[in-house]
């Protein structure tokens, strides 16, 4: 049999389309955005080189995903969620990076198994809602299995990294509105989300104010881009201090006249802020921003506000229609699916990208308060990135190897 190597890049071809281009944007905005890092290596391409070579590596391993038919994701289920929960018990003794314990060390590779968990929850979601499945919508007994299995990992999660945490619950909650559980549980959900949230302000307001002194101290250094290093951090409520200051910091009343603003208390902000409003209609060109050099995370957390500065309101536009168009490119091949468990399994996968990414832009947009949620496929990033790319080709997968409703 000969060989195709066309055969390797089966799928969607609007998916792979909207990989690619993001792919792209990410190679050429990263480059850009990681002047600080250019300077730190004291090596003009180091960053970007390794960024592609992330980036490489991620398209290899969606590659690989998408030639694997999606009904052997079932039973790589039972594994990616014992090594989920594994990997978010050990990396709670792992010492604190810029004050929070998010990643572990595996093959000399820093790796977090928030990422992995994203998948997962959503995997697992997927199979309990389609084994749980009737004319009339999910059995009851469906938020329950939803519950035990995510419920763990979530709290884990949220220990380290609330704005994870939180967008893993809304999209899981997403996942049980379209597998049409009973709608008094689904009241029951919506009602206990805003319950909670309540709650975690009431409890971040009171417990932050441990760290204030010291918290204050560690974000400043963060916000130049300075690593944190701590050992023996302050217990299971420690990272209450940073997520107490960022709340206050954004909702407290903005000055009218620029001298009054607090520059070095709400550095990453200030610096979003004038990106953006430097961009104008047209944007300053790629390569042109101004503010990478003292916003830290432009490569990462605030990469979208270069995006604004450089390429002004089409390039916005343009980054904001392919997250728009994957998802509608999901739902389309949704309804060409024969089997429940790979249109949920898809759905909450493209769920997690585009829920992800509005959270990244409305941070720097100044909408909500600082996330560090990274914009996915074009942000700069390690495992996470990879792990993403996988994501895409279970998407490829299952639009190539699912089994289709007959005509």
């Amino acid at each position: 049999m000969k060989f195709n190597i066309r055969s390797l890049f089966g799928g969607n071809r609007v998916v792979w389309t909207i990989f690619i281009l993001l792919c792209l944007i990410s190679t050429l905005e990263v480059f850009s955005a990681s002047s600080q890092q250019i300077y730190y290596a004291a090596n003009y391409f180091d960053p970007i080189i390794k960024h592609v070579f992330t980036i490489l590596l991620g398209v290899v391993g969606c590659i690989v995903i998408s030639n694997v038919h999606c009904r052997y994701f079932k039973m790589a289920a039972p594994v990616l969620l014992i090594a989920t929960y594994v990997l978010l018990i050990a990396v709670m003794f792992t010492d604190p990076v810029n004050g929070a314990t998010r990643q572990i060390e595996l093959m000399g590779q820093s790796f977090q198994p928030s990422e992995l968990a994203k998948g997962t929850l959503v995997l697992c979601t997927a199979m309990v809602l389609s084994a749980l499945q009737t004319d009339k919508g999910a059995q009851k007994k469906a938020l329950y299995g939803v519950m035990v299995l995510s419920g763990g990992a979530i709290l884990l999660i949220g220990m380290e990294n609330l704005s994870t945490a939180a967008i893993i619950t809304i999209v899981l909650i997403m996942m049980l509105f379209i597998g049409r559980i009973p709608g008094k549980q689904m009241l029951t959900i919506v009602l206990s989300a805003v319950i909670g949230v309540a709650l975690i302000l009431i409890v971040l307001l009171g417990l932050g104010k441990v760290d204030d002194s010291r918290q204050a101290e560690r974000e400043a250094k963060i916000a130049v881009g300075e690593q944190v290093e701590e050992k023996g951090d302050g217990g299971i409520f420690h990272r209450a201090a940073t997520w107490r200051n960022r709340i206050l910091s954004f909702s407290e009343d903005r000055p009218d006249e620029a001298k009054e603003y607090d520059y070095e208390n709400n550095r990453q902000r200030a610096h979003a802020n004038i990106a953006i409003a430097r961009s104008g209609f047209w944007g300053r060109g790629p390569g042109n921003s101004v503010e990478r050099d003292f916003l830290s995370q432009a490569y990462s957390d605030f990469i979208f506000a270069i995006i604004c500065e450089e390429l002004g309101i089409f390039g916005v536009l343009g980054v904001v229609a392919l997250y728009v168009a994957l998802l509608f490119t999901v739902g389309r091949i949704v309804k060409k699916l024969a089997n429940p468990f790979p249109a949920f399994l898809i759905m909450g996968l493209a769920l997690m990208l585009v829920v992800q990414a509005m959270f990244n832009m409305l941070v720097a947009v100044d909408i909500i308060p600082i996330t560090g949620q990274p914009l996915p496929l074009i942000s700069k990033g390690g495992t996470s990135t990879v792990i993403t790319c996988c994501y895409i080709g279970a998407i490829l997968s299952v639009s190539r190897s699912a089994k289709k409703i007959e005509a």
